[in-house]
């Protein structure tokens, strides 16, 4: 499939994000944890939430947050997609491209951290596949050195451009100099776990 990039003449303040985060995780209890989908206009203000479900170390990660986003009755006002990181659930590593090719919308998946690839690839070879999840990281391409005031964050990106990727990501982040959509949406995941776990 060929990648699309999208371009954006004017990026708006209220710009429509979907952030992307999962719930903490008890391996020894769950094989399938939650997801939710939390809609900002840029960083001032929640419009709405979704969720799913996807499997623990799975692989199921992209179909299940394609159908997410494409069920959102925010569907045709979002623009972009974010998320905290390629994984979720453990290591179900998310087709960043195949994510912006049937959404149609561009992916930021941030960390505050550069991994280190070493270590990855160690805590992947404790899965059966794990050639094949590797390779699905390095498919998701460089990671991109986006600053936030005086902060450097670090985010794989698909169907969007660097520049555009970092006015989008500085657009929608506060004082905590990370985006509001995935802060939001990480404490709303945290805040969820104690009565998943009951």
């Amino acid at each position: 499939m060929s990648k699309r990039v999208a371009r954006f003449r004017e990026i708006k303040k209220e710009v429509r994000i979907m952030g992307i985060d999962d719930c903490p995780l008890d391996p020894a209890r769950q094989k399938r944890t939650i997801v939710l989908g939390i809609v900002f206009r840029g960083r001032l203000r929640l419009d709405g939430a979704t969720s799913t479900d996807v499997e623990v170390d799975g692989r199921d990660s992209t179909e299940r947050v394609v159908e997410m986003v494409k069920s959102s009755p925010h569907y045709k006002q979002l623009r972009v997609i974010m998320m905290d990181t390629i994984t979720l659930a453990g290591f179900n590593i998310v087709d960043i491209t195949r994510l912006n090719q049937e959404t149609g919308f561009p992916i930021i998946a941030v960390t505050r951290e550069k991994p280190n690839n070493d270590d990855v690839k160690s805590a992947l070879r404790n899965l059966p596949d794990w050639e094949d999840r590797w390779r699905m990281i390095e498919n998701a391409g460089d990671l991109n050195e986006i600053r936030v005031r005086n902060t450097t964050i670090f985010a794989h990106i698909a169907g969007i451009s660097t520049n555009d990727a970092e006015a989008i990501v500085q657009i929608s982040s506060t004082r905590a100099n990370y985006p509001e959509p995935l802060r939001v949406a990480h404490l709303l995941a945290h805040g969820l776990y104690p009565k998943i776990h009951q």
